[in-house]
């Protein structure tokens, strides 16, 4: 029974694929993508922090696009104009568990003085859709209205239930987002297991010919703090032994210079070994108990991997980068208080060990606690989804090179983990050599390859009908 079973399951695996192959990805979906990617750039839905943000005309737009997909999409809010959308389709399989696909409507600052073009024109130009968000992210938006019509227009449905959600507030705190989408409606994602979103699946050349495509199935957790030093006020002029700048500054430099330790997650686990396998490298032992042998190990690797390193290199250690200083009024008064802000990332399963070094290095002096404090996400590699994740890439890119790797920052999957949900990133682009996908977000000048969103879309539509 046990052997019919399995035989079973694959045979419904492969009918699944099989479904996947007859895609009904046309010329309209292609250049719904495009189109979609460049409209929604021209809506500025620029979050500055601290609650000023409107989403709601890029909300509004989306949801028109998905009513006339035939669904019906709900438009919610937390305060005004911060707006999320949600819709559900109706998979083939209702005993199936249901897939969350999301994205954040969002985009942080751009100076139009530091760009070749309007950050919010939306230019096509060469081949290329300019501006703010055209990879973080409304080209993964538009590339799931993109699909999620063409299913539409096709009469195709996927196995699961498929729960779309899109989202504001993900370029700050998500309060008004993801996390007031799950604080305040859960019921919308009854049944969501696993959900895909933000960032992974792009096409990352390490300079030898390779195509590499991480695929997320991990992020380092957020630990934004403040460390706060307080002193005796006095004259400048005095010598003093209780002055909060010092004892600031000590603490800072403590922090900023401490040498984490290697804590190997799973997720790099993975990655190390199947770049390793790739190049041709020995695997170092990883399992190694002597910090300093596990360290070296780990650290050769990543040398002799040479640019490929960089999707490793900074989830193989925790954290904390500090970032900004406040103290003093005059320069000739001894302030009683100073501040600073520390960037801080940890990995899973290293929450504790955080808490415990910066106790340790701040010391008696300096207090510290969280500004924001997000949860560490971990997603199985050895998984179904991941398998059809990586196939789905191999089909559009027979050449690919589909490894796993954990985000070093974060997304909305922490706010959906606290349902139960477990993420992979995943918003597929095939970009050309030398295309500096992670330079584009936040930074100036960004673009996205039309080819790209042909490919993603592609991508995306095999693998979600697929899963």
């Amino acid at each position: 029974m046990a052997d019919r079973t399995g035989q079973a399951g694959q045979a419904a695996q492969a009918e699944r694929v099989e479904q996947a192959r007859r895609t009904p990805v046309d010329r309209v979906a292609l250049d719904e993508a495009v189109r979609f990617t460049s409209d929604l750039i021209r809506i500025d839905t620029t979050n500055r922090g601290g609650g000023e943000g409107v989403e709601r005309p890029a909300a509004e737009y989306v949801g028109e696009r998905l009513a006339e997909a035939g669904l019906e999409p709900l438009l919610l809010e937390k305060a005004p104009g911060r707006t999320n959308v949600v819709a559900r389709i109706a998979g083939t399989d209702p005993s199936a568990p249901a897939l969350l696909v999301h994205g954040h409507l969002d985009v942080v600052p751009a100076d139009p003085a530091e760009w070749s073009v309007d950050p919010f024109s939306g230019e096509i130009r060469d081949g290329v859709v300019w501006g703010r968000g055209a990879v973080d992210m409304k080209d993964s938006d538009a590339m799931v209205l993109a699909v999620v019509r063409a299913w539409a227009r096709a009469g195709a449905r996927p196995r699961r239930d498929v729960v779309l959600a899109f989202t504001a507030d993900e370029e700050d705190t998500a309060q008004y987002g993801s996390g007031h989408l799950v604080a305040a409606h859960p019921d919308l994602f009854e049944g969501c297991t696993e959900s895909l979103g933000e960032s992974g699946a792009f096409t990352f050349h390490p300079g030898d010919g390779r195509r590499l495509y991480p695929v997320a199935a991990g992020e380092r957790g957020t630990a934004w703090l403040t460390l706060t030093a307080r002193g005796r006020a006095g004259h400048g002029s005095k010598i003093s032994h209780a002055n909060a700048v010092t004892r600031l500054s000590s603490a800072v430099t403590r922090v900023g210079e401490h040498a984490w330790p290697v804590r190997l997650t799973p997720t790099v686990r993975a990655a190390l070994t199947e770049l390793a396998a790739l190049y041709g490298l020995p695997l170092p032992d990883l399992d190694a108990e002597d910090p300093g042998e596990l360290a070296a190990g780990v650290d050769g690797l990543l040398e002799r991997l040479g640019p490929a390193a960089a999707l490793i290199a900074p989830t193989v250690r925790n954290s904390a980068n500090p970032t900004m200083l406040n103290a003093g009024y005059k320069i000739n008064v001894i302030p009683g208080s100073a501040t600073a802000q520390v960037d801080g990332r940890v990995l899973p399963g290293s929450e504790a060990e955080f808490t415990a070094t910066l106790d340790r290095l701040t010391g008696d002096d300096v207090d510290w606690e969280y500004a924001h404090h997000e949860i560490p996400l971990q997603a199985p590699v050895a998984s179904p989804a991941f398998d059809v994740l990586r196939e789905a890439l191999l089909h559009f890119d027979p050449a690919a090179h589909v490894v796993p790797y954990c985000m070093s920052g974060g997304t909305d999957a922490k706010q959906f983990s606290r349902l139960g949900i477990t993420h992979y990133g995943y918003m597929p682009l095939r970009l050309p050599e030398g295309f500096d996908y992670q330079a584009m977000f936040h930074g100036v000048d960004e673009r996205v390859p039309v080819d790209a969103l042909h490919f993603g879309t592609h991508v995306l539509d095999r693998a979600l009908r697929a899963l």
